[in-house]
């Protein structure tokens, strides 16, 4: 028995090695510097970022640089190593209201105040590859621009001026934390939205794309969506006040939905509502659109059965590090457990073999 752990841990720290030299890749061409990930692969960097809920561009480029450009399992690396930091306190809601936009469009209003600022986006771009790019170019500077200061109004504030939008709740209740305690159903608004800010891009977007074929009825417009940098305060209990300990990107978005009204409401619009650690616009995007069929409860409209309506569904399949866990152990020895269903097998087909035997003697 002994012989048998030493030569499985030889074997594993044999498949280690291979898998850093895997990683390193053909040495004649120079390493992949933790950097050039950062500053070259933001959106891969948002990601591990956004799904890891560890706010580090550094750290997340080290995790796509160890796990070999796996995402999931750089997410998977960040979410262990989070657990490992300690936590000092609690910041201050963030004020998105005063965000430096460095992209901020609207499909509902044309003429915005501040203006609609495109930003860095493939929106327009025409999908071709550019083989520039693989001639190492260097690449075009673009216009000297500011962003967006002061205070940015939302869109969702002009349609609340006439009362044809719900009031955005406002709520003093510490929502309760979804990285220190398990998702339990039913799950209010705040732990939906938690849920679903560190979701797997994928999966969200699957589920929002479901609500626009009809499985919902969510038919949206984006009232607003908005990239930028926001300050982070922490209240500092021996100075009495807030101070800036930083500042983070992220990305907001706010949906709109038609709404026909119930015994209590009247006919306006609802809202839907994502917000993302960097710019991840798709994930904010998904992230309205979900968290909008998930309140049809609340709401008081009809559940169609449809899957982004099923908070139990959404919620508890949407996390890749759960699911990634809970697929890949199958790969792992079940020796025991394949050598008795194995068993059973044989078992029913010589039962069923002395079954057909007996019939045809009759």
């Amino acid at each position: 028995m002994y012989v048998a752990v030493k030569g499985g841990e030889r074997a594993i720290n044999n498949a280690h090695a291979w898998l850093a030299e895997e990683r390193r890749g053909d040495t004649s061409f120079t390493e992949l510097s933790i950097a050039q990930i950062r500053e070259q692969l933001s959106l891969a960097v948002n990601r591990v970022m956004a799904e890891g809920s560890l706010y580090d561009p550094d750290l997340a480029a080290l995790a796509i640089k160890q796990a070999r450009g796996d995402l999931i399992e750089a997410i998977f690396l960040i979410r262990a190593y989070r657990t490992t930091l300690p936590r000092f306190g609690a910041s201050r809601p963030v004020d998105t209201g005063a965000m430096a936009c460095d992209r901020r469009i609207s499909a509902t209003f044309k003429d915005l105040p501040g203006g609609q600022v495109l930003g860095p986006t493939f929106d327009y771009t025409h999908r071709l590859l550019d083989f520039k790019l693989a001639a190492e170019g260097e690449t075009p500077q673009a216009p000297e621009r500011d962003a967006t200061q002061g205070l940015v109004p939302h869109v969702t504030e002009f349609l609340n001026r006439e009362g044809l939008i719900e009031e955005a709740p406002h709520d003093d209740t510490p929502p309760p934390d979804l990285t220190r305690e398990p998702l339990e159903m039913p799950a209010d608004r705040a732990l939906r939205l938690q849920a679903l800010t560190r979701a797997d891009e994928g999966f969200t977007l699957s589920m929002a794309y479901s609500t626009q074929r009809g499985y919902a009825r969510n038919h949206a417009f984006v009232g607003e969506l908005r990239i930028g940098a926001v300050p982070v305060e922490m209240e500092i209990p021996e100075l009495g006040f807030a101070i800036e300990i930083g500042e983070v990107t992220l990305t907001e978005c706010e949906t709109v939905n038609q709404f026909k009204g119930s015994k209590t409401e009247p006919p306006q619009f609802t809202r839907g509502y994502g917000l993302v650690f960097g710019q991840t616009e798709r994930k904010a995007i998904s992230m309205a659109l979900v968290d909008r069929a998930l309140r049809w409860e609340e709401l008081g409209e009809d559940n169609q059965g449809a899957p982004a309506q099923d908070a139990e569904f959404v919620l508890y399949h949407a996390d890749n590090i759960q699911a990634t866990g809970f697929l890949e152990h199958i790969k792992l020895p079940h020796y025991v457990d394949f050598q008795s269903e194995l068993e059973l097998v044989r078992k029913l087909r010589r039962e069923a073999e002395a079954s057909l035997a007996q019939e045809a003697a009759e």
